[in-house]
């Protein structure tokens, strides 16, 4: 297979572009050329099911229009079909027919008769169909999951629970109700089946005359199901009781922390929020998976020009970086990238975090507690006594904090922080409303870089598609960017549950501080002239950033649409 483009070149079925375009895209999505071939439309996968054939001299196979039997599947185990990529597809007699891309691979044939006594038979089929195969015939987890759901509904629709107001149950009757097995299991299945999708989030909402659950997948909401209205007492009592909270109190909003343990002894956490609403407690479940957290600055999503002015500004030993953008536009992996990378022995860094989502080694972190005085402004005064490098705050909120950030950053010391603002240039003006005197603003901001997060092309499904250049057009892309565009779209797969989109990259809007601006902020200018100013000096806005992504195939012209404002 490691000669298959060669081969596909040499007689002259592909062409060298073709070949170059698909081993690119080989390398950024890590699958494997035939498939990307494929993708990119480079050959048919009838064709290159053909070829393989003639080159090996063994019959093709359409996979497609194949239906194996159970035992014949059963005789070679999942993990040796996933490992070596094949498909048992029929038996005759001693022998043992396979389905494989590679029938050169002998490391896999010899391994598949050793392990099922059998004389193995090679015929060939397309990578792309081969996995198909193993996720129809092997990857049975969907259907597992939805027979458990439905068993848990059927013995949840059959509990019998006290039907009076809220107000009168009592903590004892809660606290039974919450350790049924039925109520247990479909808090495990919530809690299990969010991980399994790659949820970021988990609402579960109570309604007058509806109980739902609701996923955020790749920032945006999907429903997943709807509970029996009765368990509601039943459901928010078990949660409460994970997290440690009181499940006698249901007028005040309470927060608190789940952790388990999932398979392979790996730890997950969730962050959970109670809201009391007017028909039960809201409950909003953040999961904090650190074996996601990506750290590595140059994957975030930042172009080259970018990333070499945002490296440059937090290797200085003084001033202030701003981070800005909604809640859910991965400040604080930014934030976190950026701390990793100054990570130093030789450096003291301290954080102030409301809550500390990821434990950093070599990051002295402090977790925020208002009601005991310990907030921002509290805990950058005592960093300072520390003897601090670099010192990071959670997010500015109030003059006073921002009053000790900008001293901090006049006084030697590198401050990071977040502010809630639409893009770069209005950060400026945020700080300016909040009291912090404009000369005050010039001296300390290094840098203010604002984000957003746009959902990906999902790599399983996507294919090529004309450049829609009216639409790029309308997004302000460059007639050289338009002529240069690589754009695909998402068929909808499995794996991107029939979104054609899956995953999320950020796009990233890094505004330098240079004389010019500061001399404007100084002349009070406002954020459109602070903007336009820095468009011109070179500036990439956030709809900038979204449309590379677009050109590069890596998001959609909606999606960019959808998260970015135009210029």
């Amino acid at each position: 297979m490691s000669r298959l483009g060669e081969l596909l070149l040499r007689d002259q079925i592909i062409s060298q572009e073709q070949l170059q375009k698909a081993q690119e895209e080989s390398r950024k999505s890590g699958e494997r050329l035939g498939n990307t071939l494929i993708k990119v439309g480079a050959i048919q996968e009838e064709d290159l099911t053909q070829f393989l054939s003639k080159q090996y001299g063994v019959p093709a196979i359409n996979l497609h229009e194949f239906e194996i039997e159970p035992e014949v599947l059963q005789l070679v185990p999942k993990d040796v079909a996933q490992k070596h990529r094949i498909i048992p597809v029929n038996r005759a007699g001693a022998s043992l027919i396979v389905a494989m891309s590679d029938p050169s691979n002998i490391l896999a044939i010899d391994d598949l008769k050793f392990v099922t006594g059998y004389n193995i038979e090679v015929v060939v089929a397309s990578d792309v169909a081969i996995t198909h195969a193993l996720e129809k015939y092997y990857e049975n987890k969907k259907k597992q999951q939805d027979e458990q759901l439905a068993a848990v509904m059927n013995e949840l629709e059959d509990i019998e629970v006290a039907t009076q107001d809220d107000e009168e149950i009592g903590g004892l009757d809660l606290e039974k109700a919450s350790e049924d097995a039925p109520v247990v299991r479909l808090c495990n299945h919530i809690l299990v089946t969010a991980i399994q999708k790659g949820a970021s989030d988990i609402h579960i909402e109570p309604y007058e005359h509806d109980y739902r659950v609701r996923y955020r997948i790749d920032g945006v909401l999907r429903e997943e199901l709807h509970p029996p209205l009765k368990l509601k007492a039943a459901l928010s009592s078990r949660i409460k009781i994970m997290a440690h909270l009181d499940i006698a109190e249901r007028r005040l909003p309470q927060d608190g922390r789940i952790k388990i343990k999932i398979e392979g002894g790996k730890e997950m956490d969730y962050r959970v929020s109670v809201l009391p609403t007017l028909f039960g407690e809201k409950i909003v479940m953040r999961l904090l998976d650190k074996g996601n957290l990506q750290l590595d600055m140059t994957k975030l999503g930042f172009e080259q020009g970018q990333l070499d002015i945002f490296k440059k500004a937090i290797e200085m030993p003084f001033g202030m970086i701003l981070v800005t953008g909604p809640t859910g536009s991965g400040k604080t992996t930014t934030l976190y990238s950026a701390l990793q990378e100054l990570n130093q022995i030789s450096d003291n860094i301290s954080t102030a975090e409301d809550p500390v989502e990821f434990n950093l080694s070599g990051i002295n972190q402090v977790q925020m507690h208002d009601e005991i005085g310990l907030n921002f402004a509290a805990a950058l005064r005592s960093f300072l006594r520390q003897d601090p490098d670099t010192i990071m705050i959670g997010e500015i909120r109030d003059f006073e904090t921002a009053e000790i950030a900008v001293k901090a950053a006049l006084t030697g010391h590198l401050v990071l922080s977040t502010l809630h603002t639409n893009d770069a240039p209005s950060t400026v003006t945020r700080l300016l409303n909040m009291g912090v005197e404009p000369f005050l603003v010039t001296a300390s901001v290094q840098l203010v870089e604002a984000q957003r997060l746009v959902r990906k092309i999902c790599a399983s499904c996507k294919e090529p598609i004309p450049t829609p250049k009216d639409e790029l057009k309308q997004l302000g892309a460059k007639d050289e960017e338009i002529d240069t565009a690589t754009c695909f779209k998402g068929a909808g797969c499995d794996k991107c549950m029939g979104t054609g989109q899956k995953g999320r990259i950020a796009v990233y809007e890094v505004m330098l501080m240079n004389e010019t601006l500061r001399e404007l902020v100084l002349q009070g200018a406002s954020a459109l002239e602070l903007k336009a100013e820095a468009i011109r000096l070179g500036m990439r806005t956030l709809r900038m950033s979204g449309v590379s992504k677009i050109c590069q195939g890596v998001s959609a012209v909606e999606e960019v649409a959808r998260i970015t404002a135009a210029d």
